[in-house]
């Protein structure tokens, strides 16, 4: 009997729980309409039967305004005040009521009566600020906070909250204050206001983040929150120099084992600021002992730095390649030779081959490397590609397919394979053997790589175009042996070539890709003005020609990077993506049309 008591009063309380929540529904339901006499009437009643339920309240309330009928409303709220002295929402509540009815005054001075009626009870505190919050009342949720924090005398208790409505009046000098206080309060605070901060600071306000940081370090130097913020702020606006400053001290500080160094020397190499991420890594070199976690990374990292800096836009002495070539025998000598360092060897073997003119000491260092007993597989792989590019540029064609196939065979289905098989098609295509070649593109066609991909399908269709149009394949011939003195670093006997294919087949569909070929050797030869003269003439004789958009996107590239003209260089990416819209390159010259315009930095990334 007692057991069906209670499965009947259950019941009766689940049907009584439906009915209300369908009351509840039909009740929002007028009132989003705007049929705020029956919403009224449903709230009251919802609002009887649940006396705590400040929802049900607000919206019988919101309902009596929303109808003017203010005698009704300040009834309810006068009689729930006399049960609930203590609840200063009601007094907001009241004011709302009176603003309603245009007597600011009064209502204003409700406001100030709940702000002085608070006590020390944070969660009041927050509650009575959260009303003026949601009436946008940004000045009295200020006082409520501001007298909060001497009620509980505590001045920082509430700078996140103030911090906030600051921001929210765009008082920049306040907020800022606020919300450093805040994560000087409360250190799990760091990352969201970091992300305020990130999100609602415009350029010229970043200064003034770093001026109050300054500030605090000169009253209390050993705060180290304050250098990590600063050291954050900078990094915010790419200045590595002075954030590298910043994340030196804290390692020396906190004895830390060079991590925050590391980590900003190489987003200073993802940002191409070489000197100080060379100053970065240097510092590791120089003050870790070398047993240390970080100082074989630094160390590499060392080199691979000093590399990219005198090669990235071929702007370097041959002192400065002898230099770095003794660098590299140095950290050989230091770490030996084997699995560990085969990777600096596969770096010096191309310094050797492509900066140094020495291909036979390349390819005894990579046929060196190849012999380590236990090397990564895709690091011997990589290893023996460029083997083949060497065996190539020396003109020994057969160890070079060789090696290709072998790494074709071994990762027939992954993307080193792939770069192999293109490899080894493009040899094909080199010696004239066009209608293997062409097989191999087009197979090559579908690979997961999209520069592969890209690359096989413009080879494709080049030597269907050029083999077509004539009885005889002589002139492909030229051009693809060419092709392969380019590679070879053999630029006057390539010449020679295309002065034979002017010479002897004038008017020849091949004139473009000839003198798309000789900007890419001008290139190659630091000669930036004669190349860009050669890609211009390509797009002003030449605009229907398949070579007119790489023309474009290399010409815009020598702008941007070697010839110091970013205007320019974004011009001609804007013509690119506009013009040529179907190109496979329109995506990437929007990108770096969009990156120069300073929409967004390197990495992606939105710019400050």
């Amino acid at each position: 009997m007692k057991h069906l008591f209670v499965t009947f009063l259950f019941s009766m309380i689940l049907c009584t729980t439906l009915m209300q929540g369908q009351t509840s529904r039909l009740a929002m339901q007028y009132f989003e309409t705007g049929e705020f006499e029956k919403a009224a009437s449903l709230f009251e009643e919802l609002y009887e039967k649940d006396k705590r339920s400040n929802f049900y309240f607000d919206k019988y309330i919101e309902s009596l305004l929303a109808m003017e009928d203010y005698s009704t409303a300040e009834r309810v709220v006068t009689k729930r005040l006399k049960k609930e002295n203590d609840n200063l929402a009601l007094y907001v509540t009241q004011g709302k009521i009176l603003e309603a009815q245009f007597k600011d005054d009064e209502a204003e001075k409700l406001y100030e009566s709940a702000i002085k009626k608070m006590d020390s009870d944070r969660l009041t505190i927050i509650k009575l600020g959260n009303e003026f919050i949601k009436m946008s009342k940004f000045d009295l949720a200020i006082k409520t906070y501001e007298r909060g924090a001497k009620l509980l005398k505590d001045d920082i208790i509430f700078s996140y909250n103030l911090g906030d409505l600051y921001r929210r009046k765009n008082d920049t000098e306040k907020m800022i204050y606020y919300f450093l206080n805040a994560m000087e309060n409360e250190t799990t605070r760091i990352d969201n206001v970091k992300l305020l901060l990130e999100r609602y600071l415009t350029a010229d306000d970043w200064q003034e983040l770093q001026v109050q940081l300054y500030e605090r370090l000169q009253k209390n130097q050993e705060n180290v929150l304050y250098t990590e913020l600063l050291a954050w702020v900078f990094i915010q606006n790419k200045d590595y120099k002075n954030a590298l400053r910043q994340v030196k001290s804290l390692d020396r500080r906190l004895r830390e084992n060079g991590n925050r160094v590391y980590e900003l020397g190489t987003m200073a190499v993802n940002a191409r600021d070489y000197d100080v991420a060379i100053e970065a890594f240097e510092y590791i070199v120089d003050s870790k002992d070398p047993m240390s976690v970080f100082y074989l990374d630094a160390k590499k990292e060392l080199l691979d730095t000093k590399r990219a800096k005198i090669t990235d836009g071929f702007d370097y002495t041959s002192d400065d390649l002898v230099a770095l070539k003794q660098e590299y025998e140095e950290f050989l000598q230091e770490f030996g030779r084997n699995k560990a360092t085969a990777n600096i060897l596969m770096d010096l073997a191309s310094l050797h081959a492509f900066y140094l003119d020495d291909l036979e000491t390349a390819i005894e260092l990579l046929e060196e490397m190849i012999d380590y007993p236990g090397v990564n597989r895709y690091l011997m792989a990589n290893g023996k590609i460029e083997l083949a590019d060497y065996y190539l540029m020396k003109e020994e064609q057969w160890e070079a397919t060789l090696l290709y196939s072998q790494v074709d065979k071994e990762f027939k289905d992954d993307l080193l394979g792939q770069t192999a098989r293109f490899k080894n098609a493009k040899l094909s295509y080199y010696t004239g053997d066009f209608q293997w070649a062409q097989t191999q593109f087009d197979v090559l066609k579908a690979s997961t790589s999209k520069l592969i991909a890209n690359d096989a399908l413009d080879l494709s269709v080049f030597i269907m175009d050029n083999l077509n149009l004539d009885t005889t394949s002589r002139p492909l011939e030229l051009f693809a042996k060419s092709e392969l003195l380019i590679f070879q670093n053999k630029f006057d006997e390539a010449e020679d070539l295309w002065s034979t294919i002017a010479n002897d087949y004038p008017q020849h569909s091949l004139s473009d890709d000839i003198l798309y070929k000789r900007a890419e050797m001008y290139t190659k030869l630091r000669d930036y003005e004669k190349a860009a003269q050669m890609y211009q003439e390509v797009i002003d004789v030449y605009p229907e020609e398949i070579r007119a958009d790489n023309s474009l996107y290399a010409l815009a590239g020598l702008y941007e990077k070697q010839l110091n003209d970013p205007e320019k260089a974004q011009e001609l990416y804007e013509k690119l993506f506009i013009d040529f819209s179907n190109s496979t390159l329109a995506v990437e010259a929007r990108k770096r049309y969009r990156i120069l315009r300073g929409d967004f930095d390197e990495n992606g990334d939105p710019a400050q």
